[in-house]
């Protein structure tokens, strides 16, 4: 199963929050440390601050943190409410005018969405912290964005 980039870039969030010693960040410096675009992790903060993962501080001073029971979270859960697609299989025709002719008698789209499941319940058992760092690292060296592909 393939997380979708905006997945990525709220779990590398969380990661540089939760990077001992951090602090709280701007949008900004987290960008900067993870090599993401400003708008993409801004996009993510918002978020996961929705989700109650981040607390925000606006103005002069203002960041980011995690909250007090952010790392006691469940990874799969978060995952799940991460994941805006509802369904693995694209089941429309390229050009969203008609439906898959096998729809009427397909049982791929339940298979997938139990092996999606399967996948989340599987990192139901691991809390956030478990994919955190334990101790102050060297600077972040950015990983790549992923790309997105052109749909065109």
């Amino acid at each position: 199963m393939k997380l979708s980039a905006f997945t990525d870039v709220c779990l590398r969030t969380i990661m540089v929050l939760a990077t001992p010693g951090t602090g709280q960040l701007t949008s900004r410096e987290i960008s900067e440390s993870v090599g993401v675009p400003y708008n993409h992790v801004a996009k993510a903060v918002l978020e996961l601050r929705t989700l109650g993962i981040l607390q925000v501080t606006r103005g002069r001073n203002g960041g980011a943190m995690l909250t007090g029971a952010a790392l006691e979270s469940s990874l799969g859960g978060l995952l799940r409410k991460l994941d805006k697609r509802t369904d693995i299989v694209d089941c429309s025709d390229h050009d969203a005018q008609s439906n898959c002719p096998l729809a009427g008698n397909c049982r791929l789209r339940a298979v997938f969405r139990q092996a999606r499941e399967a996948f989340y319940a599987s990192l139901d058992a691991l809390k956030i912290r478990d994919i955190c760092p334990t101790s102050p690292a060297a600077p972040f060296t950015a990983l790549p964005f992923p790309t997105v592909r052109d749909i065109s």
